[in-house]
């Protein structure tokens, strides 16, 4: 039997945004195998550090691993695009500094969910968000940047978000960064397509939308 277990924030734990609605979760049971299990484990709010307490929640017949964080470590970051600099080179050098941060957490993240030994996918932040501007935009691309390298350098499959969830009825009118049913339901079945076709064993990065 197979065990999916989803990793993460609110792109996962996004029930409180659907109500009375299936989220994220219960779309990947439907779109599963009748003898899959789900399992999850990601908590609405968690940063990219928070997948530490979210790890001896893994059961232990987990076959599947999926993580999608780091939104709202970007969010936290996003204050900086507020911030006076002299140049754009000054600018774009505050940001870089804010992603080398990131990059460093995203990597002892990653470390510390495979060494569990299941097999894993990254997912990257989506950016199609109705009241996202375009520096944050444009910023938020050198956070999936990141994310990007760290699939590819690991060989870990990827689920871009960014092309999954790229209309404005993929996001919760309850709250526009979260996913709604509609983008849930796009979620979910990016993710039960890459369960069941990737080959793990290859350890190369195949990009899933």
């Amino acid at each position: 039997m197979s065990h999916v277990v989803l990793l993460g924030d609110s792109i996962f734990d996004n029930a409180r945004y659907v109500p009375d609605r299936p989220p994220v979760i219960e779309q990947v049971r439907r779109g599963l195998p009748p003898d899959w299990k789900t399992t999850l484990v990601a908590v609405d709010g968690h940063t990219i550090t928070g997948v530490a307490v979210q790890l001896p929640r893994v059961p232990a017949d987990a076959t599947h691993l999926v993580v999608s964080v780091g939104g709202n470590d970007a969010l936290l970051a996003s204050g900086l695009l507020r911030e006076p600099a002299a140049t754009v080179g000054d600018a774009l050098a505050t940001v870089a500094e804010s992603l080398d941060e990131f990059r460093a957490a995203y990597a002892t993240m990653l470390k510390n969910v495979r060494a569990l030994g299941k097999p894993t996918a990254l997912c990257t932040i989506y950016d199609a968000i109705p009241v996202l501007g375009a520096a944050e935009r444009a910023a938020l691309a050198a956070f999936n940047d990141v994310i990007s390298r760290a699939a590819i350098g690991a060989g870990l499959p990827l689920i871009d978000l960014r092309v999954t969830c790229a209309h404005a009825d993929d996001y919760s009118p309850i709250s526009p960064i979260e996913p709604s049913v509609v983008g849930g339901a796009k979620i979910a079945d990016a993710i039960c397509r890459m369960v069941a076709a990737h080959d793990f064993r290859s350890a190369r990065t195949v990009v899933w939308v």
